[in-house]
């Protein structure tokens, strides 16, 4: 008899157990694009063990709401709450001394867009930058979109290790960057800007592309 009292008892499925090694995150597309939350969450599983899932019902998000727990590319994001044990060992992992490390050691173009620090930082009011943003859009759809993701209108046809311009946005050079990308690499042998660059021979191989710098201050 307490053989049988046994063996029924192994073959009670165990749910609550795979569960709680589970949760399931919710990112916003702009966050997934700059490629940090997959570099993030395989670090995070082989620490802990515990498995991160990007679809059904979320049981926490990243966002505006909950916790700070990174900041960067261009804002301050945060972690809602959660009363999953694996979910709320994830948001304790991102504030630990380990995981500040690996949200530091995220780097693109040598630079790493996202910080540990959420401290609040004062905001600075800025003048507005010169330039019609709109054809700014235009013009970088068309004349970078072949490379760089401008936005979700050409996602799926730029180059993967281009950085694209949101994550640009958060370098702390990033306005020097764009106000001058036609003399960077790989720019400068195709990109003739009117007025400030020398004129460049035309290329059968190459597009060259030929702008002025009011069309440089749009697309900044």
């Amino acid at each position: 008899m307490k053989i049988l009292i046994v063996a029924a008892f192994l073959l009670i499925p165990l749910p609550v157990a795979a569960q709680d090694n589970t949760f399931n995150l919710a990112v916003p597309p702009a966050l997934a694009e700059t490629g940090f939350v997959a570099y993030l969450l395989p670090r995070f599983s082989l620490k802990t063990g515990l498995r991160v899932m990007l679809d059904g019902t979320p049981d926490l998000a990243l966002g505006d709401n909950g916790t700070p727990v990174f900041k960067g590319p261009t804002q301050l994001w945060h972690l809602t709450d959660s009363s999953q044990p694996a979910a709320q060992r994830f948001r304790d992992w991102l504030l630990s001394d380990i995981g500040k490390r690996t949200i530091e050691s995220f780097s693109v173009d040598g630079k790493a867009p996202f910080s540990a620090d959420v401290t609040e930082a004062a905001v600075v009011v800025q003048a507005p930058l010169p330039g019609d943003a709109l054809r700014g859009k235009d013009l970088s759809l068309d004349l970078c979109g072949n490379c760089h993701v401008i936005s979700a209108e050409n996602r799926m046809n730029a180059i993967g290790s281009t950085p694209s311009f949101m994550l640009m946005r958060g370098f702390s050079d990033w306005r020097d960057r764009f106000d001058t990308f036609y003399k960077r690499r790989p720019h400068g042998p195709f990109t003739y800007v009117k007025g400030v660059t020398p004129t460049i021979p035309a290329s059968p191989s190459t597009r060259t592309i030929t702008m002025d710098r009011k069309d440089v201050e749009a697309i900044t």
